[in-house]
């Protein structure tokens, strides 16, 4: 077994990441994540403090993961606020399919104690407010982004839970949804 020294943070917080996507996080223990790095549970608490103290983590880093998501579309994107938002909004969802666990995880948390860094999201969000703000207006920026987030994880959710049993083509659906809020918001 390597020496808890060759294990830092960073690989404990993407291992957890990986067991939660795979086994759910019910089914993440403290032990099963040691063994999968090497090493005896009680070397974890060198670098976290507990399962929420680690759920935190895993919590801060799915958002970092999901905010680079929302970058890497925003540069491919064309320069129209309803184009950008709407390549963001598809990077949410096609984030939220590919890492559907730790997704939940991140926007089900109730407990404070787990939830990512509130300041940090703030920070990470504060330009998808700007951008959505040349769309509807700055006083209505915060609204207008609060309604497209809402809108866009219960349809996600939704989506991953199985909950659209009426067929039909689920993407199409996704860029009616939100092409539609969003020219709700433009001026006339």
């Amino acid at each position: 077994m390597p020496y808890p020294a060759q294990t830092d943070r960073t690989a404990i917080i993407q291992t957890a990441q990986v067991l939660i996507e795979r086994d759910g996080v019910d089914q993440l223990a403290l032990a099963q994540l040691a063994a999968a790095l090497g090493i005896k549970a009680p070397s974890l608490y060198r670098h976290v403090a507990s399962k929420t103290a680690l759920l935190a983590a895993v919590n801060t880093l799915t958002s970092q993961q999901l905010f680079q998501a929302f970058d890497r579309a925003l540069q491919a994107a064309p320069t129209l606020p309803a184009a950008r938002l709407l390549a963001v909004f598809r990077a949410q969802r096609a984030f939220a399919q590919a890492n559907p666990h730790c997704y939940a995880l991140l926007f089900n948390t109730i407990a404070p104690a787990e939830q990512a860094d509130e300041q940090m999201l703030e920070q990470l969000a504060l330009p998808l407010q700007e951008l959505i703000g040349r769309l509807a207006g700055p006083e209505h920026a915060l609204a207008a982004l609060r309604g497209a987030l809402a809108l866009v994880h219960g349809f996600v959710t939704l989506e991953l839970n199985g909950q659209f049993r009426r067929g039909g083509d689920l993407g199409a659906a996704f860029e009616a949804a939100i092409a539609a809020y969003l020219a709700g918001w433009q001026p006339r």
